[in-house]
């Protein structure tokens, strides 16, 4: 046989025609790749459906309101008056008096004080721009024109202002989206790093010590950056590092434990619970008494609506009301650190049986990431 027979086959082979583009796009979209791009596409209609649906029309709604006057019963009649108004924009309520009322802004037992003076037309109304912008200005115009309706005007007095470099209070909202953008990053790099699921408790343990010790290090570097730095926080140093602390931590234990269940696709649902639902529901923007129902109802729950309302209780309320928001925090922390490491402990009693998703990206599973990157390094030596 000559070498022009010898050759030809090969050549015709390859040369031929190919399996086909849908054979070529199986080969390069995995059925499990297609699974994940589907599920970021919902991530992402989620995402703008919530911000738009708590954004795009702020309603003040039951804004809790002391009101005093030298006279009990005329306090009384005006918060009957106030809490009247269509809509119900204000849940007004009558205290004993100035003092009482300065007391309650500043506990943040309500977001605004009004003071009426019965022998003069102007009457005084204290709000506190430290607990946001537009939840104080809300306050003053429905305030202002229930006066004017009555012939008389209001004189609008700040109690607790937000610091000069602290634009419209939104300062410590933004500090803490930063602090909740490191933990689920860090713990998602945790993860990634070595499989998703811990392949043991003494794995998911050493996970959660790694990710306290960046907690520690990012609340200290945040709190640094927003109060000495910038300017833009006035309150205490070792109180808003301590929150720091325990905002990444939650949220970093929180990624952990979803990605403990469901592997690689928990990241996506702590991205779900912690930005898509969280960030717009946080009180940052608009605080809670100007969100819609579900937002405002889901916000004090989820971390960064607790961290957004400690962090203003600590600059501008000397940690007053700070408790129940810390209390939310704490359990957020001990939640997730509890399943991280139940997960790990019934994982390895599994010997590696399908958990949560059924897709494979644990230690010792096809397709786990950390196991890939592992293979590669030892490939190449």
């Amino acid at each position: 046989m000559t070498q022009r027979d010898v050759t030809q086959p090969a050549n015709a082979a390859a040369s031929g025609p190919s399996a086909g583009f849908l054979a070529e796009v199986k080969d390069a979209v995995s059925i499990r790749a297609a699974l994940l791009v589907l599920g970021v596409l919902a991530l992402q209609l989620a995402f703008i459906t919530s911000y738009i649906g708590a954004f795009h029309h702020p309603k003040p709604s039951e804004i809790p309101l002391a009101v005093t006057a030298p006279a009990a019963p005329i306090a009384e009649q005006s918060a009957k008056q106030l809490g009247a108004l269509p809509g119900k924009p204000l849940d007004p309520h009558a205290v004993k008096d100035e003092a009482a009322a300065l007391a309650q802004v500043r506990n943040r037992d309500v977001d605004g004080a009004l003071i009426i003076r019965p022998a003069g037309k102007t009457d005084r109304l204290l709000v506190a721009g430290g607990a946001g912008a537009s939840l104080s200005q809300a306050v003053a115009e429905i305030v202002t024109r229930a006066e004017q309706a009555q012939g008389r005007t209001v004189q609008i007095t700040d109690v607790a202002p937000a610091a000069a470099g602290d634009a419209r209070g939104l300062s410590s909202f933004y500090l803490v989206v930063g602090w909740c953008v490191g933990g689920y990053l860090c713990a998602a790099i945790l993860a990634i790093s070595a499989g998703a699921r811990p392949a043991n408790a003494h794995r998911a343990v050493i996970r959660l010590g790694a990710l306290l010790a960046y907690a520690i290090v990012a609340g200290l570097l945040g709190t640094v950056i927003a109060g000495p730095i910038l300017g833009a926080l006035p309150g205490s140093v070792m109180g808003l590092w301590g929150l720091g602390t325990l905002v990444v931590f939650a949220v970093g234990a929180i990624t952990l434990a979803f990605q403990g269940l469901a592997g690689v696709v928990g990241i996506g649902l702590a991205i779900l619970l912690v930005v898509v639902l969280g960030n717009p529901s946080a009180g940052g923007a608009y605080p809670y008494p100007l969100l819609p129902p579900f937002w405002r109802a889901i916000g004090p729950a989820l971390p960064p609506g607790a961290g957004t309302y400690a962090a203003r209780s600590i600059t501008y309320f000397s940690g007053n009301d700070a408790a129940g928001a810390m209390l939310v925090l704490s359990g957020w922390a001990v939640l997730g650190s509890a399943v991280t490491v139940a997960c790990a402990v019934f994982r390895r009693g599994r010997q590696g049986a399908a958990v949560g998703t059924g897709l494979p990206d644990g230690p010792g599973d096809p397709g786990d990431p950390g196991d890939a990157v592992a293979a590669e390094g030892t490939a190449g030596r």
